[in-house]
Protein backbone atom coordinates (compact mmCIF):
# COMPACT_ATOMS: atom_id res chain seq x y z
CA UNK A 1 0.00 0.00 0.00
CA UNK A 2 2.69 2.30 0.85
CA UNK A 3 4.57 1.94 -2.46
CA UNK A 4 1.50 2.39 -4.14
CA UNK A 5 0.95 5.52 -2.14
CA UNK A 6 4.29 6.71 -3.38
CA UNK A 7 3.97 5.88 -7.09
CA UNK A 8 0.96 7.23 -6.99
CA UNK A 9 2.11 10.52 -5.37
CA UNK A 10 5.63 10.91 -8.31
CA UNK A 11 3.05 10.16 -10.90
CA UNK A 12 0.82 13.40 -9.81
CA UNK A 13 4.27 15.05 -9.11
CA UNK A 14 5.05 14.33 -12.83
CA UNK A 15 2.07 15.86 -14.25
CA UNK A 16 1.57 19.07 -11.75
CA UNK A 17 5.65 19.86 -13.05
CA UNK A 18 5.75 23.15 -14.36
CA UNK A 19 9.08 25.01 -15.01
CA UNK A 20 11.16 27.61 -12.80
CA UNK A 21 10.52 30.65 -13.33
CA UNK A 22 13.75 31.68 -12.68
CA UNK A 23 15.74 29.03 -14.51
CA UNK A 24 13.01 27.00 -16.42
CA UNK A 25 14.61 23.92 -14.78
CA UNK A 26 11.36 20.92 -14.47
CA UNK A 27 9.82 21.27 -10.92
CA UNK A 28 6.78 20.84 -9.19
CA UNK A 29 7.06 23.54 -6.27
CA UNK A 30 7.05 27.53 -6.40
CA UNK A 31 10.74 27.66 -7.44
CA UNK A 32 13.25 24.95 -8.09
CA UNK A 33 15.46 22.91 -5.36
CA UNK A 34 18.56 24.95 -6.68
CA UNK A 35 17.25 28.27 -7.51
CA UNK A 36 15.30 28.10 -3.47
CA UNK A 37 18.85 27.29 -2.13
CA UNK A 38 20.51 30.34 -4.03
CA UNK A 39 17.47 32.13 -2.37
CA UNK A 40 18.61 30.97 1.26
CA UNK A 41 21.46 32.65 0.67
CA UNK A 42 19.87 35.64 0.37
CA UNK A 43 18.85 35.54 4.00
CA UNK A 44 20.14 38.14 6.19
CA UNK A 45 21.06 36.53 9.56
CA UNK A 46 19.79 39.26 11.94
CA UNK A 47 16.37 40.61 9.93
CA UNK A 48 16.13 43.09 13.14
CA UNK A 49 18.71 44.94 12.44
CA UNK A 50 16.52 47.84 11.49
CA UNK A 51 13.93 47.54 13.99
CA UNK A 52 14.36 51.05 15.35
CA UNK A 53 12.36 54.39 15.19
CA UNK A 54 11.05 56.23 13.62
CA UNK A 55 10.33 53.35 10.94
CA UNK A 56 10.56 49.34 13.06
CA UNK A 57 11.70 47.35 9.42
CA UNK A 58 11.92 43.53 9.77
CA UNK A 59 13.95 42.68 6.67
CA UNK A 60 14.16 38.59 5.43
CA UNK A 61 16.84 39.56 2.77
CA UNK A 62 19.83 41.28 0.71
CA UNK A 63 18.04 43.18 -2.40
CA UNK A 64 20.68 41.44 -4.75
CA UNK A 65 21.38 38.79 -7.07
CA UNK A 66 18.71 35.95 -6.85
CA UNK A 67 16.42 37.62 -4.53
CA UNK A 68 16.65 41.06 -6.85
CA UNK A 69 15.85 38.29 -9.95
CA UNK A 70 13.26 36.81 -7.95
CA UNK A 71 11.43 40.11 -7.45
CA UNK A 72 11.61 41.41 -10.63
CA UNK A 73 10.01 38.11 -11.84
CA UNK A 74 7.00 38.15 -9.67
CA UNK A 75 6.26 42.04 -10.76
CA UNK A 76 7.43 42.35 -14.71
CA UNK A 77 7.25 38.92 -15.94
CA UNK A 78 3.76 38.47 -14.93
CA UNK A 79 5.46 35.04 -12.27
CA UNK A 80 2.68 35.94 -8.64
CA UNK A 81 3.14 32.33 -7.62
CA UNK A 82 6.84 33.55 -6.52
CA UNK A 83 5.54 35.77 -3.90
CA UNK A 84 3.88 32.56 -2.10
CA UNK A 85 7.81 31.29 -1.57
CA UNK A 86 8.76 34.89 -0.52
CA UNK A 87 5.99 35.11 1.80
CA UNK A 88 6.60 32.08 3.54
CA UNK A 89 10.17 32.55 3.66
CA UNK A 90 9.62 36.15 5.32
CA UNK A 91 6.83 34.19 7.87
CA UNK A 92 9.18 31.95 9.06
CA UNK A 93 11.84 34.38 9.65
CA UNK A 94 8.82 36.40 11.90
CA UNK A 95 8.51 33.38 13.75
CA UNK A 96 11.70 32.86 14.53
CA UNK A 97 12.79 36.26 15.03
CA UNK A 98 9.94 38.07 15.81
CA UNK A 99 11.35 41.56 17.51
CA UNK A 100 7.88 41.56 19.54
CA UNK A 101 5.64 39.06 21.53
CA UNK A 102 2.22 40.95 21.27
CA UNK A 103 -0.19 40.27 18.17
CA UNK A 104 -0.51 42.03 14.79
CA UNK A 105 -2.88 42.56 12.40
CA UNK A 106 -0.97 42.47 8.51
CA UNK A 107 -1.92 44.64 6.16
CA UNK A 108 0.02 45.01 2.54
CA UNK A 109 0.89 48.16 0.95
CA UNK A 110 -1.69 48.43 -1.72
CA UNK A 111 -1.35 49.43 -5.41
CA UNK A 112 -3.41 52.06 -7.29
CA UNK A 113 -6.58 50.25 -8.89
CA UNK A 114 -4.89 51.10 -12.26
CA UNK A 115 -1.46 49.57 -11.84
CA UNK A 116 -3.12 46.36 -10.02
CA UNK A 117 -5.36 46.29 -13.28
CA UNK A 118 -2.34 46.52 -15.30
CA UNK A 119 -0.35 44.02 -13.27
CA UNK A 120 -3.15 41.35 -12.69
CA UNK A 121 -2.32 41.33 -8.98
CA UNK A 122 -0.67 43.38 -6.26
CA UNK A 123 2.38 41.42 -4.94
CA UNK A 124 2.52 42.28 -1.57
CA UNK A 125 -1.00 40.76 -1.19
CA UNK A 126 0.27 38.15 -2.28
CA UNK A 127 3.64 37.90 0.19
CA UNK A 128 1.18 38.83 3.01
CA UNK A 129 -1.31 36.49 2.16
CA UNK A 130 1.69 33.73 2.01
CA UNK A 131 3.49 35.15 5.31
CA UNK A 132 -0.15 34.98 6.98
CA UNK A 133 -0.38 31.40 6.41
CA UNK A 134 2.51 30.75 8.00
CA UNK A 135 2.90 32.77 10.95
CA UNK A 136 -1.24 32.57 12.01
CA UNK A 137 -1.44 36.20 11.96
CA UNK A 138 -4.61 37.82 10.89
CA UNK A 139 -4.47 39.69 7.28
CA UNK A 140 -6.22 42.69 6.23
CA UNK A 141 -6.02 42.63 2.54
CA UNK A 142 -7.83 45.61 1.86
CA UNK A 143 -7.07 47.62 5.17
CA UNK A 144 -5.09 50.74 3.28
CA UNK A 145 -5.84 51.77 -0.70
CA UNK A 146 -4.16 53.63 -2.76
CA UNK A 147 -5.84 56.57 -4.14
CA UNK A 148 -3.44 58.62 -5.87
CA UNK A 149 -1.50 57.80 -8.88
CA UNK A 150 2.37 58.05 -8.45
CA UNK A 151 5.47 58.15 -10.43
CA UNK A 152 7.86 54.76 -10.33
CA UNK A 153 9.69 55.52 -6.87
CA UNK A 154 12.83 54.10 -8.54
CA UNK A 155 13.33 56.58 -10.75
CA UNK A 156 13.20 59.10 -7.86
CA UNK A 157 15.77 60.87 -5.16
CA UNK A 158 14.76 60.30 -1.40
CA UNK A 159 13.45 63.60 -0.91
CA UNK A 160 11.10 63.02 -4.45
CA UNK A 161 9.74 60.23 -3.49
CA UNK A 162 8.20 61.27 -0.22
CA UNK A 163 6.54 64.01 -2.41
CA UNK A 164 5.34 61.86 -4.62
CA UNK A 165 3.87 59.87 -2.33
CA UNK A 166 2.45 62.47 0.13
CA UNK A 167 -1.34 61.90 -0.20
CA UNK A 168 -1.23 58.55 -2.14
CA UNK A 169 -2.77 56.40 0.66
CA UNK A 170 -6.81 56.47 2.84
CA UNK A 171 -8.31 53.34 5.16
CA UNK A 172 -9.53 50.82 3.10
CA UNK A 173 -12.74 48.96 3.29
CA UNK A 174 -11.17 46.68 5.88
CA UNK A 175 -11.34 49.03 8.85
CA UNK A 176 -14.50 50.25 9.08
CA UNK A 177 -13.58 50.52 12.46
CA UNK A 178 -10.14 51.21 14.37
CA UNK A 179 -8.50 47.46 15.12
CA UNK A 180 -7.70 46.43 18.79
CA UNK A 181 -4.55 45.44 17.56
CA UNK A 182 -1.88 47.02 16.34
CA UNK A 183 -0.57 46.90 12.40
CA UNK A 184 2.50 45.33 10.63
CA UNK A 185 2.67 46.26 7.20
CA UNK A 186 3.67 43.74 4.34
CA UNK A 187 5.74 45.28 1.22
CA UNK A 188 8.19 43.32 -1.42
CA UNK A 189 11.20 45.51 -1.01
CA UNK A 190 12.10 48.45 1.60
CA UNK A 191 14.82 51.45 -0.01
CA UNK A 192 14.20 54.84 1.80
CA UNK A 193 10.83 54.11 3.56
CA UNK A 194 9.07 56.66 1.79
CA UNK A 195 6.35 54.25 0.69
CA UNK A 196 5.65 52.75 4.53
CA UNK A 197 5.76 56.25 6.56
CA UNK A 198 3.52 57.44 3.64
CA UNK A 199 1.33 54.13 4.55
CA UNK A 200 2.13 54.31 8.44
CA UNK A 201 0.75 58.49 8.23
CA UNK A 202 -2.35 57.29 7.19
CA UNK A 203 -3.30 54.85 9.64
CA UNK A 204 -2.20 56.80 12.54
CA UNK A 205 -3.93 59.91 11.62
CA UNK A 206 -6.92 57.34 11.90
CA UNK A 207 -6.20 56.68 15.06
CA UNK A 208 -4.17 53.21 14.63
CA UNK A 209 -1.02 52.18 15.87
CA UNK A 210 1.66 50.83 13.65
CA UNK A 211 4.57 48.41 14.92
CA UNK A 212 6.51 48.38 11.60
CA UNK A 213 6.96 47.29 7.93
CA UNK A 214 8.00 43.63 7.21
CA UNK A 215 9.85 43.27 4.06
CA UNK A 216 11.21 40.38 1.93
CA UNK A 217 14.06 42.73 0.90
CA UNK A 218 16.25 45.78 1.79
CA UNK A 219 18.64 47.40 -0.79
CA UNK A 220 21.28 47.57 1.30
CA UNK A 221 23.76 50.81 1.59
CA UNK A 222 27.27 50.64 1.58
Amino acid sequence: MKNWTQNFKDLLNLFLQSNCPLCQRPTSQDLCQNCNRQLQKCHLKDPTYLWKDPLPVFAWGAYGGILKRAIAAMKYENQPQIARSLGRSLGEAWLLHSPMSDKVVVVPIPLHPNKQKERGYNQAALIAESFCETTGLKLKQNGLARVRATEAQHSLSASKRAKNLAEAFDIGKDFRRCPEIPVLLVDDIYTTGATAMSAMQTLNQAGMKVVGLAATAHTLKG
